[in-house]
């Protein structure tokens, strides 16, 4: 198979290139002779999260815009793709609040673009009996929210966002879902609930708590800290796309989810302790002295949780991790990168993005 992944070069991005990869050299993946990674490199994107893909003459890394119509057309064209995975976006729920324009260009008019280019693309190679899919990489917020008692998100769930994020990433759902049924895109939707696990920039809940518990600075926590999320190891998830890229229905829609539905405060105080354990005995201190509540965010969601069970019982698939081993791995990752996450902070990595990927 000849891929493109989208902001292959983000937290989600690399690992799932990475899993693409690794699982081909074993003999388990779809049979990859090119990925071709299409990344904006914004601040979330990292040349460090693939540096170990330098040589590997499957992934050809290049630097670009999914909104950018001459440079989609001209690698449709070079590469000849099987398949899309298309998971580029602006994600985090803050920022829309503070800059929505940049989230309705890239989430919106970048996936309209993007979706043109494969249905292109796609008429040509349909002509010629060979087969094409698009999956497209969403998120549970497209839902809205859930009251304590309510059913968890099913793929029949009305949409309703409720933050520009979600309503840039609700918009574009509707134009993968129009494509295939006005055009014949073979598009399949994902929609994922909140990911976790190495490699996640520090501005997301976990990777941050980590780097703040320890330097011993105060976890500002939203609001009193009890909106409910269902945590996904992005492992887990690496592995749902690609059993959705293998076998999943064009036209259809998968709910991906972890089984984990935790407060935000039930995983700041499991995040302490199992920080708490790496840290001298000097440096430990409990929870409740390190949790800082803050101002709550605009239009916060309370609850999010996701029914897996079409995915489970159409393509196999089960998520593996549960909040005592996803998260401990996580915590590891962080410890045994420390370098990662400093230059991260820091903002060197951005000075080394350029010339580490084709222009």
């Amino acid at each position: 198979m000849r891929i493109l992944v989208t902001g292959g070069f983000g937290f989600i991005g690399s690992n799932l290139v990475r899993h693409l990869l690794e699982a081909d050299t074993s003999g388990a993946g779809p049979g990859i002779s090119r990925l071709v990674n299409l990344d904006k490199m914004t601040y979330a994107a990292n040349p460090e999260n693939l540096a170990d893909l330098a040589g590997d003459p499957r992934h050809r890394p290049v630097h670009g815009d999914i909104a950018d119509r001459a440079l989609l057309s001209r690698l449709f064209e070079e590469e000849d793709f099987d398949a899309v995975i298309h998971l580029a976006a602006e994600s985090h729920v803050d920022r829309s609040i503070d800059d929505p324009e940049a989230f309705v260009m890239t989430n919106v008019v970048g996936t309209y673009r993007l979706l043109e280019a494969a249905r292109h693309h796609h008429r040509t190679r349909a002509g010629a009996g060979r087969d094409f899919r698009f999956i497209h990489v969403s998120t549970d917020e497209v839902y809205g929210t859930l009251g304590a008692d309510d059913p968890a998100f099913s793929e029949s769930t009305a949409y309703a966002p409720n933050s520009p994020y979600s309503a840039s990433k609700a918009s574009s759902d509707h134009f993968a879902r129009a494509w295939f049924h006005t055009y014949g895109l073979p598009v399949i939707t994902t929609n994922c609930s909140n990911n976790y696990g190495p490699r996640q920039f520090p501005e997301k809940l976990i990777p941050l708590m980590i780097s703040k518990i320890r330097r011993g600075e105060p976890l500002p926590v939203y609001g009193d800290g009890m909106q409910v999320r269902d945590w996904l190891h992005v492992e887990d998830h690496c592995r749902a796309l690609a059993r959705v890229l293998r076998g999943g229905r064009p036209g259809e829609v998968y709910n991906i989810g972890g089984g984990n539905e935790m407060t935000n405060l039930e995983v700041v105080r499991i995040l302490v302790d199992l920080v708490n354990e790496r840290l001298p005995e000097a440096e430990r201190r409990p929870p409740e002295a390190r949790i800082h509540f803050v101002k709550d965010r605009p239009g916060h969601d309370r609850r999010y949780a996701i029914d897996s069970r079409k995915i489970e019982s159409e393509l196999g698939w089960k998520a593996t991790e549960d909040p005592v081993s996803g998260f401990r791995k996580t915590v590891d990752w962080y410890f045994a990168n420390e370098g990662w996450i400093e230059r991260v902070l820091s903002g060197s990595y951005r000075g080394e993005r350029l010339g580490r990927v084709e222009g």
